[in-house]
């Protein structure tokens, strides 16, 4: 994935530090009032807000709302770097902003949500980098459904990726995790670790050709028979449907390599928000403009 997009990853010493140290509350004031100037009359627009937000949600509720809504997490570099930090840190806050956001979207009634967590272009990274970001996986995956809502709704996990490129102790923390929620019927959480889209389509032709191999079949019966639905029966995501709805956070307009072929009809959607900064409100914002647009599926 281009270097670019901000993936939940570790401070650089992972086994030191559990939490980012705080930032000094200037600089939290001086970004937030680098990047959004209005915030020195919060105080007299905080209740004009609120209602906002909740007006907006009663908007939204009444609306279709996407059943596969994927995340590109996207500027947690960026928001630690505008508050003085190390540009590793803010992935800790992105793993925060993570839990928020899927209340949210629970509270919205979505039935499907993939995540961009760690790319397979994130192995070209220096080996110390790597492994922060996977040790911070390691170590938040246990945690990642804590809440009485994500409990009380019984998320299921799964996992998605080229898991052989991962090291023990991350497949063993994504298998401790999707065994615990197996049996689980809310919301399908899927974590895109290790993943590429071409890695995916190419990796599904590998098993379509193994599976005929297996069966004795030739090249050219296969290749006779091949249709895009028997394709679509080997990629990681076999079984569940295509996102409706892809939201990719920090104003980039691209997919990098998120879901290729899945995404075939999907509705895109740019969040100039930063990942840690991400608001519910920027979540209903973009469902509403989700509703408000015409599907074609290609016409």
């Amino acid at each position: 994935m281009n270097s670019t997009i901000s993936h939940v990853a570790a401070p650089d010493d992972a086994r030191t530090i559990a939490r980012p140290a705080a930032p000094h509350w200037w600089r939290l004031a001086w970004a937030g009032l680098r990047h959004h100037p209005w915030q020195l009359f919060s105080p007299v627009l905080r209740p004009l807000y609120r209602w906002y937000e909740r007006d907006l949600a009663r908007e939204v509720a009444a609306g279709k709302v996407p059943a596969h809504i994927g995340l590109i997490l996207d500027g947690n570099r960026r928001f630690a770097r505008d508050i003085g930090l190390e540009a590793t840190v803010g992935h800790q806050y992105g793993v925060t902003k993570l839990r928020e956001v899927l209340e949210w979207c629970l509270d919205l009634g979505v039935r499907h949500v993939t995540l961009y967590v760690f790319s397979t272009e994130n192995f070209n990274r220096s080996s110390t980098e790597v492994e922060c970001l996977l040790d911070l996986f390691v170590r938040e995956s246990a945690k990642l459904l804590d809440g009485l809502h994500v409990a009380t709704e019984k998320v299921r996990v799964k996992v998605i990726g080229q898991r052989h490129r991962l090291p023990p102790k991350v497949l063993e923390a994504s298998d401790a995790l999707e065994l615990s929620t197996a049996g689980h019927k809310g919301m399908l959480l899927t974590i895109a670790l290790a993943y590429g889209g071409r890695e995916e389509i190419v990796d599904a032709v590998k098993a379509l050709l193994a599976e005929a191999a297996d069966k004795g079949e030739s090249l050219a019966a296969v290749a006779a028979g091949l249709n895009a639905e028997q394709l679509s029966t080997h990629l990681y995501t076999a079984g569940q449907p295509d996102p409706d709805f892809i939201i990719r956070t920090s104003g980039e307009q691209r997919l990098s390599g998120f879901l290729l072929w899945q995404s075939a009809y999907s509705e895109l959607y740019f969040c100039d928000a930063l990942w840690p900064k991400f608001r519910r409100i920027d979540l209903l914002r973009a469902v509403r403009d989700f509703q408000q647009r015409e599907r074609r599926y290609g016409g």
